[in-house]
C-alpha cells in the first residue's frame, strides 16, 4: 500500500507539473516549483502517517474509481470536478505565459500559509473521521457512524472547508489571478456536492439527519 502512495502521489505531481509548465511555456516559474515541492514531500508523508493511525482509511481514499454504492449525481460531480481542475490548472499556466502570474512576494507567502492550514485541517478531518472517503456513500462494510466531534462539531463539511483554503493558497503561491478567479466556481462545486452528501447519507446512515439539525453550518461557520 506505502507503494502504491507513492506511485500515485508522483503521478499526480507529475502530471500537475506536466499541465502548469506546457501552459505557461517555461520552467522559470518559483511559484510553482514551490507547490510542486511541497506536494511531492507532504503527499507521501500523510500517506505514511495516515498508513500508521487508519490503514482503513488510506484504503478507502486509495480507491479513486467509481463504486457501485455511489450515487450516479456523485460520479457525474467527480468526473466534472477533475475536469475543472485540469482547466484551472492549465489557466495558471496560462496566466503565467501571458500577464506573467505575478500577485507579489507578500501574497505568493500567505498563499503558502494557506496551503500548508489547509494540509493540517485535513489532517484532522482524517484523525476524528475514519469514513472520509473521497466518494459519496454510506460505508456499511466499516460500520459507518455519524461523526459530530472535532470539526464536524463546527461545520458539516469541513473537508471541503479545509479544501477551499487549499484552492485559494494554491493560486496565491502560483502568483495567479486567473486561477484566484476560479474560487467561486470550486464554491459553487462544492456546495453541489453537499447536497449529494447529506442527501445520501440523511437516507442511509441511522442519526445523520439529526445531527445536520444540530450543526447548522456547511462549510463556512456563523454563514453557510
Amino acid at each position: 500500500m506505502i507503494t502504491k502512495v507513492l506511485l500515485q502521489n508522483t503521478f499526480f505531481v507529475v502530471g500537475m507539473g506536466a499541465l502548469l509548465f506546457a501552459s505557461a511555456g517555461t520552467l522559470r516559474w518559483p511559484g510553482a516549483w514551490t507547490y510542486l515541492i511541497a506536494s511531492a514531500v507532504l503527499g507521501p508523508a500523510c500517506g505514511l502517517w495516515l498508513a500508521k493511525v487508519d490503514p482503513g482509511l488510506l484504503a478507502e481514499r486509495m480507491r479513486l474509481t467509481a463504486r457501485e454504492e455511489q450515487p450516479a449525481a456523485d460520479k457525474y460531480f467527480m468526473l466534472v470536478l477533475m475536469a475543472l481542475v485540469v482547466i484551472w490548472l492549465v489557466a495558471m499556466g496560462l496566466d503565467r505565459r501571458f500577464d506573467g502570474a505575478n500577485a507579489g512576494v507578500t501574497l505568493m507567502l500567505l498563499g503558502v500559509v494557506l496551503y500548508f492550514v489547509s494540509m493540517i485541517l485535513i489532517l484532522w478531518v482524517f484523525r476524528t473521521n475514519s469514513f472520509a472517503a473521497p466518494v459519496v456513500k454510506v460505508q456499511a462494510e466499516r460500520d459507518h457512524r455519524v461523526i459530530s466531534t472535532g470539526p464536524y462539531a463546527v461545520v458539516r463539511h469541513p473537508m471541503y472547508a479545509s479544501a477551499m483554503l487549499f484552492l485559494i493558497g494554491v493560486p496565491l503561491m502560483l502568483g495567479s489571478w486567473w486561477g484566484l478567479a476560479f474560487v467561486p466556481v470550486f464554491f459553487l462545486m462544492f456546495a453541489v456536492r453537499t447536497r449529494i452528501e447529506e442527501r445520501t447519507l440523511a437516507a442511509g446512515l441511522p442519526g445523520y439527519a439529526d445531527y445536520t439539525m444540530r450543526v447548522r453550518y456547511r462549510l463556512i461557520p456563523g454563514l453557510w
